[in-house]
């Protein structure tokens, strides 16, 4: 494999360039998926680009040399190679030079800042997605990151969420997806294409804030289910958590977007990405270390303890959530996503999650907010 710097020429004109914008766990497994599909279809170049972060390991070698070199993300995905095409660049202009479809999986506190720097520097007609599972919270509102990414860029924005935790999907166990997009179908069936395997199924749904704001709720209620595991609250309690987190999603996301489908609470991105990250995601697992330590220990320390590098979503999803929440009124609309933030902040125990998230939402604070329960 030729060195990242040295990026060869373009030289199949009219063949689609891909470029990831990431390399964390998530990051790294998406590379593999699509350059498995980059060599065999001809409609692509071979070649994936994959910008990373550039970080000394302990061995005092740079993280691109090593993935280069090995082909394998030994820090964030050990143990996986992602692909010979897989080429790791650590220079971010570099690594979306000529690309025509754009790859964004990074945690989604960076997104602004990555996409200030991409202003002016990606090829015209590029066609993003995002696998970021997140908002940002401004003065005028929420901004969903797909949203960010089309109004800083210029360009269309889909998603792809769904029931995928990146270490099952690395070793190439059935999983599904879904890719949530505005208007463009066409598009929506050339990203299915660039992200299908046997053993990664992925569908279309018209409905990207639903398919969005799903992947990024859901982390609330899995810290929400951490803290249940936590306290040993068992599997019932566990469960009447979920059946609440998912009922404040389906309310949030319609009480921000009336367009929101119902449909697509039943994709992979909605129950079933809810089911599998309160049962085995990040968040669940540092929630639950924090609620066994009475809330003593932070998050911030949870996760540079557990999570060797890569970033939690829950605990700052927590805090937007809330914000926009008490912006609006709406607290006591929405017991458990304000409980989950009250707790992460060492404003209620952990054992509060049972006792605040039961409680009836007022829909009286919002009209017609009881239709959406």
């Amino acid at each position: 494999m030729a060195p990242a710097q040295e990026l060869p020429p373009e030289t199949e004109a009219g063949r689609t360039r891909v470029t990831v914008v990431g390399s964390g766990n998530w990051g790294s497994v998406a590379a593999k998926l699509i350059a498995s599909n980059t060599l065999r279809l001809p409609s692509f170049h071979d070649e994936v680009r994959m910008w990373v972060f550039e970080e000394i390991l302990p061995s005092g070698e740079k993280l691109t040399d090593v993935i280069n070199s090995t082909n394998e993300n030994v820090k964030y995905l050990p143990g996986i190679k992602l692909g010979h095409n897989v080429v790791a660049i650590p220079d971010l202009e570099n690594a979306v030079k000529d690309a025509n479809m754009l790859v964004f999986v990074t945690p989604h506190q960076f997104v602004e800042g990555i996409c200030k720097r991409l202003v002016g520097k990606v090829k015209e007609g590029v066609e993003a997605i995002s696998l970021i599972k997140g908002m940002e919270v401004k003065m005028e509102g929420p901004c969903m990151i797909s949203s960010l990414i089309s109004e800083q860029l210029g360009i269309n924005c889909c998603v792809l969420m769904g029931a995928n935790i990146a270490n099952e999907i690395a070793v190439e166990k059935f999983s599904e997806a879904t890719v949530g997009y505005r208007e463009n179908r066409e598009i929506a069936e050339k990203w299915v294409t660039l992200f299908s395997t046997p053993y990664f199924m992925v569908s279309p749904v018209q409905d990207v804030e639903g398919v969005e704001l799903c992947g990024t709720l859901k982390n609330v209620v899995a810290i929400a289910a951490g803290f249940v595991d936590g306290l040993e609250m068992g599997n019932n309690t566990k469960a009447a958590i979920m059946r609440i987190g998912l009922r404040e999603m389906k309310a949030f996301s319609k009480l921000l977007f009336p367009s929101v489908k119902d449909t697509t609470f039943f994709e992979s991105c909605g129950v079933a990405d809810l089911i599998t990250t309160c049962l085995g995601g990040r968040n669940r697992k540092v929630a639950e270390a924090f609620a066994k330590n009475g809330g003593k220990r932070s998050f911030d320390e949870l996760e540079a303890e557990m999570l060797q590098g890569q970033k939690l979503q829950g605990v700052s999803t927590a805090r937007e959530l809330y914000e926009v929440l008490s912006h609006r009124g709406w607290l006591e609309l929405f017991p458990l996503f304000a409980t989950v933030h009250e707790i992460c902040t060492g404003h209620l125990p952990p054992s509060a999650i049972v006792e605040y998230s039961e409680h009836k939402p007022n829909f009286s604070l919002a009209q017609g907010s009881a239709q959406y329960y």
